[in-house]
């Protein structure tokens, strides 16, 4: 492992969450896709199958800032362990329906039920930012150390996901995405050192919703856009791989879409740089919106997998410099939530580019479907180049913020803050 890396890992039980974290990632990236695959494969109904995928990413946007806000107040493990219980319940009563043919009903009540599933990366990016407060060039290296993690769940989780539900069982791969969540949440809460302290609601003291930060919203914004090339990207590559004639090749060309992301976030983490993170993160959406058009031009599947390699190379870039750019906009004492806000943004642009794209590829074919996500990058363009004032503000009460914290004995460095990534 590089030094940076071995550096963060250093500090009394970082590299356990990590591992933890990880686990309780991989539901992400094989839900979704599991819910699908077992739909499809049970009833030949894709319609259905894609209407309960967009429950489940609606029901987590609209759930998780709400969780991740009880996170900040109460505490990892108070929240995570009931609200999980609550997903790990509502999974295993979609399972069931399925398997008795229960009515239709039935399966959008539980799958929206199982979006209460917490942002278990969020949760470790806190427990990074608690740990390296104030050393921008380590939170750095950490955050683009989970990146890497991101990627390595979104290039095994759905290959894993869809495997195991078309040569097993169908049931198979949600049912595995439950038991990884379990073990990454349970293992995570049982490690109260590295936990960050909670900041329960003091009397009088105004609820007010992070959205009003012009900063967070620039992002959640440019998150939405973004989303929708991530979810327009998947659905349209995996037409074209069927107009190919090789429909099973899909995965493997995404699963190189996430590689080079996955490889730029190993490098990125490895610079010291060094400027506004503001610049270097339009820098990255300009990057991702250009990497797009390549895809239009590519005729066949070994070409396709090469313009997706170099579009990913801008991803985590973009996605680290983010995280240092929430950091940087919300108080500390609402840190978790405000990075499930980008989440949130997320869910919401892939279930837009996910139906848009599958409209166009009805209405057009495969190749012209690729025009959902040059529109899309366009989108987080003109989001960021509006914004980009905004992301260079300091955020309101920040100072305040931190002489508050510093009053309760565990304050913050805001240059550092502003120097990360």
């Amino acid at each position: 492992m590089p030094s940076p890396y071995r550096a963060i890992f250093a500090a009394p039980g970082a590299a356990s969450f990590s591992v933890a974290g990880f686990f309780g990632r991989m539901p992400l990236s094989m839900m979704g896709i599991g819910i699908v695959t077992m739909i499809s494969q049970v009833t030949g109904r894709y319609g259905l199958a894609g209407a309960l995928s967009a429950t489940l990413a609606a029901s987590a946007a609209f759930l998780g800032p709400l969780v991740s806000r009880l996170v900040d107040r109460h505490g990892q493990r108070r929240v995570l362990r009931p609200v999980t219980l609550v997903s790990l319940a509502a999974g295993a009563g979609l399972l069931l329906c399925v398997q008795r043919g229960a009515p239709d009903w039935t399966y959008f009540l539980f799958t929206a039920a199982i979006g209460c599933v917490p942002s278990v990366g969020a949760m470790i990016r806190a427990r990074w930012a608690e740990i390296y407060r104030g050393e921008g060039r380590s939170l750095h290296t950490a955050y683009s150390w989970e990146s890497i993690v991101d990627e390595v769940c979104f290039i095994f989780g759905p290959i894993i996901s869809i495997g195991l539900s078309t040569t097993w069982f169908p049931e198979a791969g949600p049912l595995l995405a439950g038991v990884f969540l379990a073990i990454g949440v349970f293992w995570l809460t049982a490690q109260r050192a590295t936990e960050p302290r909670p900041h329960p609601r003091r009397g009088g003291e105004r609820d007010a919703s992070l959205l009003r930060s012009p900063g967070l919203r620039v992002l959640v914004l440019a998150f939405v856009a973004t989303g929708a090339v991530f979810g327009s990207v998947d659905v349209v590559t995996v037409a074209f791989a069927e107009e190919q004639g090789h429909k099973a090749a899909a995965s493997l060309v995404l699963a190189v879409y996430a590689l080079g992301s996955c490889l730029a976030g190993a490098v990125f983490g490895l610079l010291h740089l060094k400027g506004e993170p503001s610049r270097r993160w339009l820098l990255g959406v300009c990057a991702m919106a250009v990497s797009m058009i390549p895809l239009l031009l590519a005729g066949n599947l070994p070409l396709l997998a090469v313009a997706l390699f170099v579009a990913g190379l801008s991803i985590a870039p973009t996605m680290v410099t983010t995280m240092a750019l929430v950091e940087a906009h919300v108080p500390r004492t609402k840190l978790t939530e405000g990075m499930t806000w980008t989440g949130t943004g997320l869910a919401i642009g892939v279930a837009l580019g996910s139906s848009a794209a599958g409209w166009v590829v009805d209405a057009s074919g495969a190749e012209a479907g690729y025009v959902v996500p040059v529109v899309s990058g366009a989108a987080a363009v003109v989001v960021g180049l509006l914004g980009h004032r905004r992301l260079r503000t300091p955020a309101p009460k920040r100072e305040g913020q931190r002489e508050r914290d510093d009053h309760s004995g565990v304050g913050e460095q805001q240059d550092g803050e502003r120097s990360v990534a």
